[in-house]
């Protein structure tokens, strides 16, 4: 018996940018134009959102805006 194909296989990529835009902000560390690190917030679609100084802040920044945080490497 073959498995029915998964939804998220036939995604469009604009369409699979906009998973979960509602639901999640990804935070990752960044090097700002000056050359110092912060940590950066992203909207689902890649978006910049904002800055931080620190992951804890950036997630409170997120939960703030009932987003949920996630991190990516």
């Amino acid at each position: 018996m073959l498995e029915p194909a998964s939804p998220l296989k036939t995604l469009s990529a604009a369409e699979f940018a906009v998973l979960g835009l509602e639901q999640f902000a990804y935070i990752k560390p960044v090097t700002l134009p000056d050359g110092k690190n912060a940590i950066g917030v992203f909207a689902a679609d890649g978006r910049p959102l904002a800055g931080a100084p620190n992951i804890e802040t950036a997630q409170a920044l997120v939960r703030q805006n009932e987003l949920e945080p996630a991190l990516v490497h």
